[in-house]
């Protein structure tokens, strides 16, 4: 079960360099200072609904690099959670930061206050496309923030983007072989979008460069989440978290409240579109799909299902849904039973 997350945002915060793509107080305009922090955990536990009081609950530093503070200013943020952890109503903590911001004395530090998960912004594995987007870092730098968070014992979280500068589809996915190699223990992919304030924008309006579009974005995800799932990978999210600030700053870019669920209903209708190829068994087929997946097989507003019967000419598909189909498969009865496709053996 996924834990309770109270994010505490720190936009900017620890940055050596302004990242092309970033204007992060597009999120949050105020950097809460350390002693606002216990407050607002307070009033976030009073918020949390009873009936999930068993679940495990972090406070989440989110934005900025956090481990790129001075040290004095990591340990102030960090002993405003001590209090928490110690009478239980908080379990751990987790941060984001860069990857050349992990020293030993650092992670030692960050041990000693009770850190449980870092997330390391890798963005991508190849050097090129981290100089464009002006990172300041390298993908050395990432491979061995990873190894050496492991070695001390932390999960690791690692942020990936698509559509940077320079950036190709082959390259996406070589980078996501690179992540696989090293084992983290999640993924968080995000495409690429043009932010007012960022300095992306005056490159994308001097027409210097072009976001992914939609369809593109989705083809790019679909590729890469299946070769997470072969690889047993968890994705802990697809695209940005929504909000209003967020919509008011974009400019361009593949943004979608549920990006997730777009890529899944991708990989649904190509399922389903592999099945139908293989097993033609009349104008009526009948697909079966887990309860949970009964969206993403439809598609939005059906779609999915209005382009089936496009595609293959069908008069109708019948759709039903059973806890006897694993989540992500699809089973397709013919006459001689179901036949069921694996998601992970798409192409």
């Amino acid at each position: 079960m996924t834990p309770l997350i109270i994010p505490v945002f720190l936009p900017h915060l620890g940055c050596r360099e302004r990242c092309l793509f970033c204007n992060q107080r597009t999120i949050t305009k105020k950097v809460p200072s350390p002693q606002s922090v216990r407050e607002f955990i307070e009033i976030s536990l009073e918020h949390f609904p009873s009936h999930q009081a068993e679940r495990e609950k972090q406070v989440a530093f989110y934005g900025g690099s956090f481990t790129a503070m001075s040290l004095e200013d990591q340990v102030s943020y960090l002993k405003e959670v001590q209090p928490f952890l110690s009478s239980g109503r908080i379990n751990s903590i987790r941060l984001s930061t860069r990857p050349d911001a992990l020293n030993g004395e650092t992670l030692a530090t960050l041990k000693e206050y009770g850190v449980k998960i870092v997330e390391v912004g890798v963005q991508s594995m190849l050097d090129e496309v981290l100089l464009l987007s002006k990172r300041g870092h390298d993908a050395e730098d990432s491979a061995a923030a990873i190894l050496r968070l492991k070695q001390w014992g932390f999960e690791v979280g690692v942020h990936l983007m698509i559509g940077l500068r320079g950036d190709t589809c082959d390259y996406f996915l070589w980078s996501l072989d690179q992540m696989i190699a090293l084992r983290p223990d999640f993924v968080r992919i995000h495409p690429t979008l043009v932010l007012k304030g960022a300095s992306l924008e005056e490159i994308w309006k001097s027409g210097g460069y072009s976001p992914l579009t939609m369809d593109e974005a989705v083809a790019w995800l679909k590729k890469g989440i299946l070769k997470l799932e072969r690889a047993s990978i968890p994705i802990a999210r697809i695209g940005l978290q929504p909000g209003k600030e967020l919509e008011e700053h974009l400019l361009a870019g593949p943004f979608h409240p549920a990006l997730h669920q777009l890529v899944d209903s991708a990989i649904f209708y190509d399922m389903a579109k592999d099945l139908l190829r293989k097993y033609p068994n009349g104008p009526k087929p009948v697909f079966v799909c887990h309860p949970k997946d009964l969206s993403n097989l439809k598609g939005q507003r059906n779609e999915n299902i209005l382009r089936l019967k496009k595609r293959f000419k069908l008069s109708d598909i019948f759709i039903f849904s059973s806890k006897d189909v694993g989540r992500g498969g699809l089973a397709l009865q013919t006459r001689g039973g179901e036949v069921l496709i694996d998601r992970k053996l798409l192409d």
